[in-house]
């Protein structure tokens, strides 16, 4: 039965692959559009827009428009992508599907802001594994300035002792020096919790006193770095998209990928709460379910993570 299916999958795949062409071809010449037309005059902006064009884009097979796209895809790998090249790039598809401009403005104007949103979106992905990268490093002030904002935007009450102490273990650290818990993501890791103890103090602070609850408890540190582990796999997987698509029509900036960050973690006490877990063997548990429920959230083409934080008893 299974052979059956992929049998028939792999035919229709290619009987799609074969006959898109004629079918683009057929409504253009009824619609009088194109099919980049067709998608932005006729989708919701958001999501399903951007999702259609980027798939009419990835499905084109004029080699101008391949060209393009490559040309651009090398550029936000070099994090050098700018709004005056998405410009340029968008009027130079316009100019291949020899679209009137005068006559279709709006659509010059949306299909600019939907490669606005899929080309930002790469390099974001570029931006988020160049800090994924980088290791902390003591040697470094600016790291270490701000792993001391972390303690104090947390713990304003509680003065550090001394750089190297176990106080750190009290905010979820593993050991007497945090720097070794960055390890796996590096500076990013970093990042995230400090921008959720600035930005989101009241809900970082929420979170920190459940994590430290004497039977659900957990290291909050730890399930931060985890988090950053998770949202950074969303992002390159792709499955993201529907949130930053929704999030905003601009580029995506890392601003927006600590917001998404402060979203999973708050989500995941939440959850993490709700199982009243026995013991600490139970978090891979939990986490897969909690990302499981994140991915099928995100199947919907209207989803859109805000951070408006709910902050019940401890």
């Amino acid at each position: 039965m299974r052979l059956s299916i992929g049998i028939l999958s792999m035919i229709w795949n290619s009987l799609y692959w074969w006959m898109r062409p004629l079918v683009k071809w057929l409504l253009r010449r009824t619609t009088k559009l194109c099919e980049l037309q067709r998608i932005c005059y006729g989708e919701y902006r958001g999501a399903q827009r951007t999702c259609g064009v980027e798939y009419s884009l990835l499905q084109s097979r004029v080699p101008e428009i391949q060209k393009c796209m490559k040309y651009t895809d090398s550029k936000c790998q070099e994090r050098s992508l700018n709004h005056d090249y998405i410009c340029y790039a968008a009027f130079t598809i316009v100019k291949i599907k020899k679209i009137n401009t005068q006559v279709h403005k709006k659509f010059c104007n949306t299909l600019t802001e939907c490669m606005t949103q899929i080309w930002g979106y790469r390099q974001l992905m570029a931006d988020v594994e160049v800090m994924r990268r980088q290791s902390y490093s003591a040697e470094n002030p600016d790291h270490e300035e701000k792993l001391l904002r972390l303690w104090t935007a947390l713990v304003p009450d509680d003065p550090l002792e001394a750089r190297v102490t176990k106080q750190w273990t009290s905010i979820g650290f593993q050991g007497s020096d945090p720097q070794t818990d960055f390890r796996g993501m590096g500076i990013l890791g970093l990042e995230n919790l400090l921008f959720f103890a600035e930005q989101y103090t009241s809900a970082a602070r929420h979170v920190l006193s459940r994590s430290q609850h004497p039977i659900y408890g957990y290291s909050f540190a730890i399930f931060g770095i985890n988090v950053t582990a998770m949202a950074c796999d969303l992002l390159k997987s792709g499955e993201a998209k529907i949130h930053f698509y929704n999030a905003s029509k601009r580029f995506p900036t890392l601003h927006n990928f600590h917001q998404f960050y402060c979203y999973l973690f708050f989500s995941f006490d939440e959850l993490w709460r709700m199982e009243k877990p026995q013991n600490m063997m139970e978090f891979s548990r939990i986490r897969d379910k909690f990302e499981a429920q994140v991915k099928l959230k995100l199947k919907n083409p209207m989803a859109y993570f805000q951070c408006n934080f709910v902050l019940e008893n401890v």
